[in-house]
Order: C-alpha cells, then structure tokens, then sequence
C-alpha cells in the first residue's frame, strides 16, 4: 500500500485489501423467471377467445421474456471527513486546513521531511518544488485534500483553491 493509501485508510476511504478484492469480484447477473400467467386474482383461467389473439398474445411473449434485468446503481459513498478531522483535533492544537505536518501527524502518520518527500513523489510534485520544502509542503497539503475529496471525502472547495 503507498503512502497516500494510508491516508485513505485511517480516513475510511480505503478498504482492507480483502475487503477490495471482493468488492472489485464482477456481481453474478440476477435472474429473471417469467411465467406465463393463466389466472387473474380473482378470476378464471384467461385464454385468447380468437386465432388473432393467440397471435398477438405470442407474438408479445418473447419479447416480455427478453428483457434483461437491470440491476440499480451503487451508491457512491461520501465520507464527513471534515468532521472526523475536527473532532480528531480537539484540543491537540494541529491546524490540519492550513499544514500537511498537522494533517499527518491527526492521522498518526509519520510526518518527517523524508515521509512527505516520499508522499509527494508518490502524488507526482513537480521537481522544482520538491526543492524547496515550504513550497513543496503547501503543495502537498493542497495535493492530499484534493485527492481525498476524488475518493469520496467532501472537502470544502475553500480548502482546495
């Protein structure tokens, strides 16, 4: 798992690699049975009363039994992860809206020069910044959010411009 999937992870954006490995497991198609109904609620047996409505009762039975089921969309999932992260700062004095050291250090993660070198590499900072740490640390602060907002976290738009 790379550096950014941690983040993921301690922010329930990820799931366990099991976990995935089902999810990703293609769903069998659901079956569909159609039969043939003879009788109404409540009423005898329907039988067509002339040739041409045999026919035109036939004619339409394949086609009902052709459909394919459809199954209904997954919903995609948002996770608060502003509220886990303000209530994770209480009272530890880490501004996480503003620092990528603060951000990493409420997750519990390693939040060294070398670590956020690491998670910027992995995230594609470009090499100039990764020369000079202050820029590179308010790139990767913005770079972290935003890819946390693209894996189902609502992050405020002020937070990413």
């Amino acid at each position: 798992m790379g550096f950014f999937g941690k983040i993921l992870e301690k922010l329930g954006l990820k799931k366990g690699e099991e976990e995935a490995k089902t999810a990703a497991a293609p769903a069998k198609p659901a079956v569909s049975t159609i039969r043939p109904m003879t009788t109404r609620p409540g009423t005898e047996s329907v039988k067509p009363s002339t040739a041409a409505q045999k026919d035109d009762v036939a004619a339409h039975a394949p086609s009902m039994a052709a459909k394919p089921a459809v199954a209904a969309p997954a919903a995609i999932s948002e996770v608060d992860v502003v509220k886990q992260l303000e209530k994770l700062s209480l009272g530890k004095g880490l501004d996480w809206k503003v620092s990528i050291v603060d951000l990493l250090k409420l997750l519990d993660i390693d939040s060294s020069r070398e670590a956020r070198n690491e998670l910027a590499a992995e995230l594609g900072c470009p090499a100039d910044l990764m020369k000079d740490s202050a820029k590179m640390n308010v790139w990767l602060h913005k770079e972290v959010l935003r890819k946390i907002a693209q894996n189902g976290g609502n992050i405020p738009q002020s937070l990413l411009d």
